[in-house]
């Protein structure tokens, strides 16, 4: 019987390092978000602050927000990549590198204390993740094309 690994194409392995990556960015962000709780005085449990108790806490709202965001697309992000992949790897490894810088720049364009400044380049995440949409609809689209098993 073979293996899970000899099962999955050969360059299913750059899907498996973008996703990887993807780790990476999420704990820079987080160690952002913990410099600011020290940084603009926003102790846990505390998410968000208030603006009637800080004053800064626009600012730092900017980088939670920033983060949260990130973590709220991410199993959606996750689950395209690792469907999509299975059947367009180099694709969808290739979508998932672009929406990770895409997502860094959705970061610290928001982490400026200028919401509107993760449109920027931030906003073509979308179009990666449409992208993956589009391979994993794919996947499925064959899997349904395939002969009934007995």
């Amino acid at each position: 019987m073979a293996g899970i690994v000899e099962l999955l194409p050969r360059e299913y392995g750059y899907v498996v390092i973008v996703l990887v990556l993807y780790c990476f960015l999420n704990v820079f962000m987080a160690i952002k978000v913990g410099m600011a709780r020290r940084k603009y005085k926003v102790f846990y449990p505390t998410l968000y602050a208030s603006e009637s108790e800080n004053k800064d806490a626009k600012l730092f709202n900017c980088v939670q927000r920033g983060h949260q965001n990130s973590l709220e697309n991410m199993p959606m992000f996750f689950m395209l990549m690792i469907l999509g992949g299975l059947k367009h790897p180099c694709i969808s490894a290739s979508l998932g590198s672009l929406y990770i810088v895409c997502r860094y720049f959705y970061f610290t364009g928001y982490s400026s204390g200028i919401p509107d400044n993760r449109n920027k380049i931030g906003k073509y995440g979308s179009l990666a993740l449409l992208g993956l949409l589009i391979c994993t609809i794919s996947l499925g689209y064959s899997l349904l094309q395939q002969p009934a098993s007995v």
